[in-house]
């Protein structure tokens, strides 16, 4: 009985320490995870700040495309206009003035819209704006300027939410870090494992969600 009861003590010191060298282990890889997380959080906000500008960027140089392409499409309605009236009052000389300062985009759409005899053909486009000929760079640059801001407002959107993820992870690295100070506060072995491992628990979870994360050195 001796031995055993002598024993004792030595091996609740032993936990003691052992615990002590946990509390300290958890309390260093949770203090760095910590540090890393909130890194990557501010990256991604970064990166959400930088996206959102380019989209904007993207939408006014849209907006500016769009603008001149309707620009554009009012001056060739316009000659259009004015060489169909002179084409139908027999002026030939007015009407191959018009005809010949259409825009290089417009004079293609023309003259597939002629070649079509719109006049005597049942069925054919009723102006050469309904070709699909008629084209303009313009239009097409909006669009894809459009689609672009489009694009790079997702990437800001996916960028927030990664940046939200790593602030989450923040807090829940410091929830481990709590539970790896309070066990150093209690003096009875069993509650001090316990607390520990909660520690251990919440912390190994949130490494493995980090690791799939992706990350960003960005500036």
């Amino acid at each position: 009985m001796n031995d055993g009861e002598s024993a004792r003590p030595e091996d609740g010191h032993r936990l003691h320490r052992r615990a002590e060298l946990l509390a300290t282990i958890l309390l260093a890889v949770a203090a760095v995870a910590t540090a890393w997380s909130s890194y990557q959080s501010a990256r991604w906000s970064g990166v959400q700040a930088n996206d959102y500008s380019g989209a904007s960027a993207a939408r006014i140089e849209s907006t500016r495309a769009a603008t001149e392409a309707g620009q554009q499409t009012q001056v060739d309605v316009l000659t259009f206009t004015q060489w169909v009236d002179a084409y139908a009052r027999k002026e030939a000389r007015l009407a191959d003035f018009y005809f010949q300062r259409f825009r290089p985009e417009f004079k293609p759409a023309v003259e597939a819209w002629l070649a079509t005899k719109p006049l005597r053909t049942p069925g054919a486009p009723a102006s050469p704006f309904a070709m699909p000929r008629y084209r303009l760079a313009t239009r097409a640059e909006s669009q894809a300027l459009l689609t672009k801001a489009e694009a790079t407002a997702a990437g800001a959107r996916q960028a927030n939410q990664r940046s939200d993820n790593y602030v989450l992870a923040v807090v829940l690295f410091a929830a481990a870090l709590f539970f790896a100070g309070i066990s150093t506060k209690l003096t009875v072995p069993s509650q001090r494992l316990i607390v520990l491992s909660l520690g251990y628990v919440l912390f190994i979870g949130t490494a493995i969600w980090l690791a799939t994360f992706p990350v960003t050195v960005s500036v």
